[in-house]
């Protein structure tokens, strides 16, 4: 029992280090692993204090137990099961195929990169280049929804900061998840959007075996109560007009949906700016009759240098005003009794376009275009007053400065982009610009009225 033991350096390491491993992973860790739960959990406790719609369980459940949820769901199995006998190859390489597919899809949500670092991020960054406003009932239809009930936020999509300024806007509502595309698959950029809450919808993909796994993660996440965001498009508008909503993603909540348990509220969201930043780049697919946003990095690169240099030596202006408007939230449940996707889909694309909201820039280019020859910017201002609606007059009935203000500030914006030119006989439009005119009035064509934005 005392005799010396002659062992090699390397051996002995060895076993040193198998016996560190072993009291890290029995003593210490799931120690550690309960302090920072602990921790977690009482952060999320404070954040859910300030929420109207608190964080859901659901978004907080491991991204390996939920992708394991997930692939062993009943329908799942069925479809695995399906797509194996369909193309004649082994079950358990169909089910590989489902748990890459699930792997894709699943986020990892995490409260801190969410709320310490997505929000904060967003609010610098959309209040940097912007002046943002929002509907002056927006908080209020937030706060008349059901506590119990699921929210899925519907939005039209003009820009790329569309993301950055709903999730900045709603900080106060709840945590958003969003379905993102292929943009967002980019490394680092995945790993950060994934740890936010979003998943990922695959365009490309159309096998039934990914849309049975995307469609399940839907329905689990829309029955556990998570709030989404969803930009039914399917992609960014290229001419500046809302375009007819897809139905992909309403078939999937309406697939699996039960009147007698969860309600669904869909929050009709509408976005406008005076600058969209990629507006050239969507022009010239529109142009060319695709899809394929050809930007240039040397240009990206450039333009940002130059708008960096301007805000470090204090030249830099915002970009004009982006607003988010909610529209009143509209139950499924009190909806339809059949649950007809193609009347819903039709439903809520018409609550967006009737809560667009009427920006300076969109305004001027819609009445700049529906006069012949020059029209003096006192005429103009005039003309573009006397086209809001009577709700929109109540507003700038007690902010008159500010309306000829804001209208000033969009022609000049409107004249250094080359947009318009002004010269004695008034302003005109720029031929060579005119379709960047018509991309800015189009977001109005289909805007009965629009809704007060706070200022």
């Amino acid at each position: 029992m005392m005799q010396t033991i002659e062992l090699p350096i390397w051996l002995f390491a060895l076993i040193l280090l198998f016996a560190t491993f072993t009291a890290l992973t029995h003593l210490l860790l799931p120690s550690v692993r309960w302090f920072f739960r602990r921790r977690l959990e009482k952060a999320v406790a404070r954040i859910n204090r300030r929420l109207t719609r608190p964080i859901n369980p659901f978004k907080l459940v491991k991204r390996y137990d939920m992708i394991q949820r997930l692939i062993y769901d009943p329908q799942v199995a069925q479809a695995i099961s399906d797509h194996a006998n369909i193309n004649e190859i082994p079950e358990n390489v169909a089910f590989e195929q489902a748990r890459s597919y699930a792997r894709e899809i699943v986020p990892g949500f995490s409260a801190f990169a969410y709320f310490g670092i997505g929000i904060r991020a967003a609010r610098w960054l959309a209040t940097a280049l912007y002046n943002v406003h929002t509907g002056l009932q927006n908080d209020e239809y937030i706060r008349r929804i059901p506590s119990d009930a699921t929210v899925v936020f519907v939005m039209n999509h003009r820009s790329n900061m569309d993301y950055v300024l709903v999730t900045y806007l709603a900080a106060q509502a709840s945590a958003l998840s969003y379905a993102v595309g292929e943009w967002a698959r980019v490394w680092p950029l995945s790993r950060l959007i994934k740890s936010m809450g979003a998943y990922f919808v695959s365009h490309k993909s159309e096998g039934t075996l990914y849309r049975k796994v995307l469609a399940r993660y839907v329905q689990m996440a829309t029955h556990a109560g998570v709030t989404q965001a969803v930009f039914p498009e399917g992609g960014l508008t290229i001419d500046g007009k809302l375009k007819p909503l897809k139905m992909g993603f309403l078939s999937y909540i309406l697939g699996n949906y039960d009147p007698n348990e969860r309600d669904i509220f869909f929050v009709p969201v509408a976005i406008n700016y005076d600058w969209v930043l990629e507006d050239r780049v969507l022009i010239a697919a529109s142009q060319r009759g695709d899809r394929r946003f050809k930007a240039k990095i040397s240009v990206i690169m450039t333009f940002t240098l130059t708008k960096l240099w301007e805000k470090l030596s204090g030249r830099f202006t915002k970009f004009g005003s982006a607003a988010v408007v909610f529209g009143e939230p509209m139950s499924l449940r009190a909806f339809e009794p059949q649950l007809q996707i193609e009347p819903l889909a039709i439903e809520l694309e018409a609550r967006i376009k009737d809560v667009m909201p009427l920006l300076p820039v969109p305004l001027l280019a819609k009445v700049i275009l529906s006069v012949e020859g020059p029209i003096l910017q006192e005429r103009l201002v005039k003309a573009s007053r006397e086209m809001l609606p009577r709700d929109h007059s109540l507003l700038f009935k007690e902010n008159e400065e500010l309306f000829y203000s804001q209208m000033t500030e969009a022609l000049s914006q409107m004249l250094s982009r080359g947009m318009i030119s002004d010269n004695n006989d008034g302003v005109i439009v720029v031929d060579e610009n005119r379709d960047l005119l018509q991309f800015y009035a189009n977001s109005l064509d289909s805007s009965d009225r629009a809704k007060v934005i706070k200022v």
